[in-house]
């Protein structure tokens, strides 16, 4: 599998300061930024757009940036997040009437493309486009609020999607998202999780040095 990334999920970071906040966890040892789009139609909540992704760019933020779209229709917003510097946009299947289409539009502009699947969608939704998928997020709650629980029927979902990029010799990296905590993380990386988002697990903590080298370390034992 690939090396393990920590992906901070700043819609639980501090916004007053945004542009501080992620250059701290950043210098604290995160990999890369994960960004959540919500709309309050697709899910319950309404969260931040494509200005604030460019307002991250303008800050001097060079750190890759994973935003995730849970809106619907999806198309109009990927075009947005391409011109402002997303470095992979993933987004839900039952959010775009043409999955395919959609994946290429990301990636004919050079950015890289995922998939995300809610804890209810089957993993055959990805058979005929896991080739063009750069990046596959498991949602491991029901999307929409951070903070929630992980779910356990979780890791049977990410062990079926390693195996089937595994049987394939892709590339694409398996993503996890939701209740991801230190300790926790040992073990979804075990199911054959390689990219970990965590947002109150590290911007609720007293100390984000210590947050992710505790997370790594756990992630040492699998």
């Amino acid at each position: 599998m690939k090396d393990c990334w920590i992906a901070p999920s700043i819609l639980a970071a501090d916004f007053a300061r945004l542009g501080a906040e992620i250059e701290t966890v950043l210098d604290a040892g995160a990999d890369i930024i994960h960004f959540d789009v919500m709309d309050n139609h697709y899910v319950p909540n309404l969260t931040i757009g494509p200005m604030v992704c460019q307002a991250i760019r303008d800050y001097g933020i060079q750190a890759p940036i994973d935003v995730h779209l849970m809106v619907e229709p999806v198309d109009a917003m990927i075009e947005e997040f391409i011109k402002v510097g997303a470095s992979y946009i993933t987004f839900h299947p039952e959010a775009s009437k043409h999955v395919d289409r959609s994946l290429e539009m990301i990636r004919s502009a050079g950015v890289k493309a995922g998939l995300v699947l809610n804890p209810a969608t089957p993993v055959s939704v990805l058979e005929w486009v896991i080739d063009k998928l750069d990046m596959i997020l498991v949602m491991s709650i029901n999307p929409g609020f951070g903070g929630q629980k992980f779910i356990p029927s979780t890791h049977d979902k990410i062990r079926q999607i390693r195996q089937m990029i595994d049987a394939r010799g892709l590339d694409t990296r398996l993503e996890v998202d939701g209740g991801v905590k230190i300790d926790n993380i040992a073990e979804i990386r075990a199911s054959g999780a390689d990219t970990f988002v965590a947002g109150s697990a590290i911007f609720g903590s007293s100390d984000y040095v210590a947050t992710l080298k505790a997370m790594r370390a756990a992630l040492k034992t699998v």
